[in-house]
């Protein structure tokens, strides 16, 4: 992976000079693109800069780290607090920090936040290089025939005929295949319905099933597929898959 990049902020300079070596010392991956005592200076780099994490104090003068996030038009990096009182963590977690370290930092602590932030880049930065091949292979590959599944682990070509059924979970996907195995995706369901045949049909919001696996329709809101599985069927979508079979 590319080399990660980062930018501390915190307006007392040797704060900034122990937090800069504690990083250099225990992450020597991690290139400190800048580090700022003045939050308006912060503010102008992380609008030019390609910017992985951002450790970040929240009790400053004239800006606090909480008003330095909301002046900036995108964030696009994973956000470490670093603040001497706790009871800012609640509202460190709601601007969506990966997490905070108390002053003075305990190296423990700075390691578990900053892991934290470089699993979530890994995860992204595979996720855009998969995006790249996954587009390729669409372009190349018959969507009547197969599925293309980005995973965690790669990319799983599935023949449709052995989809059960997709289930939405969280803003993944989970594909119930024949052989009994579920494959979780870090598509949403919305990308699958684009790319899939019309022997689907989206039940529910968060299920989408495959026509030719249905066994039964249960009155009280179910569909049983093959594999016994019960998917529960909306109201609103109960019409159109009954006239489905007429």
């Amino acid at each position: 992976m590319k080399n990660i990049t980062a930018i501390l902020v915190d307006d007392e300079d040797s704060n900034l000079k122990g937090l800069q070596k504690k990083i250099q010392s225990l992450f020597p991956e991690i290139q400190i693109l800048g580090a700022y005592q003045k939050p308006e200076d912060a503010i102008s780099a992380l609008e030019k800069e390609a910017v992985n994490i951002l450790f970040l104090d929240i009790q400053m003068p004239r800006i606090n780290g909480f008003e330095l996030l909301s002046k900036l038009k995108c964030i696009n990096f994973q956000v470490i607090f670093v603040t001497a009182y706790s009871e800012y963590a609640i509202e460190a977690f709601k601007k969506s920090a990966i997490d905070y370290v108390l002053k003075p930092i305990d190296n423990n602590d700075l390691v578990i936040a900053v892991n934290k932030a470089l699993d979530v880049v890994k995860l992204k930065h595979e996720s855009a290089s998969n995006l790249k091949l996954v587009n390729l292979l669409e372009a190349s590959i018959s969507k009547n025939n197969k599925i293309i599944i980005p995973t965690q682990k790669g990319i799983s070509f599935i023949p449709q005929d052995e989809v059960f059924h997709l289930e939405g979970y969280e803003g993944y996907t989970k594909i119930h295949v024949i052989t009994g195995e579920t494959i979780i995706s870090s598509y949403n369901l919305g990308k699958f319905e684009k790319l899939l045949s019309s022997k689907f049909f989206k039940c529910h919001k968060s299920h989408i099933i495959n026509l030719e696996k249905v066994r039964h329709f249960e009155n009280e809101g179910y569909v049983v597929l093959d594999n016994d599985y019960r998917v529960p069927i909306s109201k609103t979508n109960k019409k159109a898959f009954l006239n489905l079979f007429n």
